[in-house]
């Protein structure tokens, strides 16, 4: 096991001289043989906007326990606009006897609401007075009328009375079933349109200004994606946005994902449907919570900023216990073991677990909302080695991700600064969790004034499995 120690360079410079130090390093290491890579930024060439809030969070589908109010305080912390939920059937909105009932959903729907951002809420509910037999097959209920206005009741309910549900996604992986944790298994693409036409006229009906979508797929390869597109393109059926889901630790899949849907949606008549991933995450087998994970949710995060994707939503924002009793009388026995067996031995997905205490995947996040609104350019001579650069009037943010088992000393070169006095933050997230629990904050590893030329230069240390961030801001 190596020792550890801190070598720093000289700590303020002028002009061309550069500011270099190194994070925490392998003593036995000579910097002049460390791995290293090159790092060329350009502070005046903006390459496009940068839109961070358009990345964001889902929950849910395993109980109707509201979200506890330190998380609530967490998540509103980081001020997302968008949270994606199920709406399942242990809700209990309509009883057998076919009345309303809001008593467990508003207390859910309020502490979702309290984070400040607004809903895509996908309708999962399965009424046994209108499926009254369980099978997972059967998406067709017993009375379209009466669906229709129960999607409508709810519908009005949380988007005209409460306004809290902007996006309203029709089922949930149906290409997959209870496998996917909800009832429906659609694998026809007919079948599923007819599903999504009755289902969204109420919603329309009700709210015309919400957006309606889905198929929220396992896979985009499903043939119900390009079945519903090229459904609503012959029939003029709204459709708003085309969804689906990923877990995977390979940030290409992630971008060729969104490649395929952009493909199929190419000569949709008009306005092109938003693209949502409204589940990701890494490998489901491989997911820790700790310094890995936060270095392949932030490659592949930054590696869908390099698309057209409109909205994508990270699983989960906290653990869930699943209980059989609020499943049992709307699925299957067989699917009420898998979930059993998948959910409650290891806690998985969130960025809290079961107490409300955070993980590494929170601060990526936190890091990513902290960029500017402009994307500058930005080069690495090492494919391993992902980054984004951005700028606003007065703030120059990048985040650089080491996704490897291999520590690596980078060289950072930005030119067209604006000359004048900084302050620089450097931030890592790595196995040492340097960050505060209680506030929820990144603490800072360095941070000093320093004055630059329109050039400047540093070095870094990136441990294994890390996300730094640097910020300089601009001090008057």
């Amino acid at each position: 096991m190596f020792k550890l120690k801190k070598i720093v360079y000289n700590q303020i410079s002028f002009g061309m001289f550069p500011f270099i130090f190194f994070l925490t390093h392998p003593a036995s290491s000579n910097p002049e043989k460390l791995p290293k890579s090159t790092i060329e930024i350009d502070a005046d060439k903006v390459i496009g906007k940068l839109e961070p809030f358009r990345h964001s969070f889902g929950q849910g589908g395993v109980n109707p326990i509201p979200l506890p109010q330190g998380v609530i305080e967490g998540i509103k912390k980081l001020q997302p606009r968008l949270i994606r939920i199920f709406l399942q059937e242990f809700f209990n909105i309509y009883s057998e006897d076919g009345k309303l009932n809001w008593q467990i959903l508003d207390p859910y729907m309020e502490a979702l609401a309290q984070t400040g951002a607004k809903i895509v809420a996908c309708i999962t509910i399965k009424p046994r007075r209108l499926f009254p037999q369980i099978d997972q097959r059967i998406w067709q209920p017993k009375d379209v009328k009466e669906w229709q206005n129960l999607i409508y009741e709810l519908v009005k309910r949380y988007s005209v009375e409460k306004q809290i549900v902007t996006y309203w996604e029709v089922a949930n992986e149906p290409d997959i079933g209870e496998a996917g944790g909800t009832p429906y298994l659609i694998p026809e693409p007919a079948e599923y349109c007819e599903f999504y036409r009755i289902t969204t006229e109420p919603i329309i009906k009700a709210c015309p200004t919400v957006k309606v979508g889905g198929p929220a797929l396992a896979s985009v390869n499903s043939p119900l994606l390009e079945g519903l597109i090229e459904y609503c393109k012959r029939t003029g059926t709204k459709l708003d946005f085309v969804s689906w889901h990923l877990y995977s630790d390979d940030p290409t899949l992630h971008a060729k994902g969104i490649e395929r849907a952009k493909s199929l949606l190419r000569d949709f008549p008009g306005k092109r449907p938003e693209m949502l991933i409204t589940e990701w995450n890494r490998n489901i087998g491989d997911i820790s919570g700790e310094s890995k994970d936060a270095s392949v949710v932030a490659s592949c995060l930054l590696s869908m900023l390099e698309t057209d994707v409109d909205w994508t939503f990270y699983y989960q924002i906290c653990d869930q216990v699943f209980y059989k009793e609020h499943f049992e009388y709307w699925f299957s026995a067989e699917g009420i073991r898998n979930m059993e067996n998948f959910w409650n031995p290891v806690p998985r997905f969130g960025l809290f677990d079961l107490e409300g205490r955070v993980r590494a995947p929170y601060f990526v996040y936190q890091m990513l909302y902290r960029m500017g609104e402009k994307k500058i350019d930005a080069k690495c001579d090492e494919s391993d080695i992902k980054l984004l650069a951005s700028r606003s009037d007065s703030r120059l943010s990048l985040m650089f991700v080491n996704p490897s088992s291999q520590g690596k000393a980078l060289t950072i070169n930005i030119k067209n600064l604006k000359p004048g006095k900084k302050s620089l933050r450097i931030y890592s997230i790595d196995a040492n969790k340097r960050w505060s629990s209680q506030k929820l904050e990144l603490l800072p590893i360095k941070e000093r004034e320093i004055f630059t030329s329109s050039e400047f230069s540093f070095e870094i240390w990136a441990p294994s499995y890390s996300v730094i961030q640097a910020i300089f801001d601009d001090i008057s």
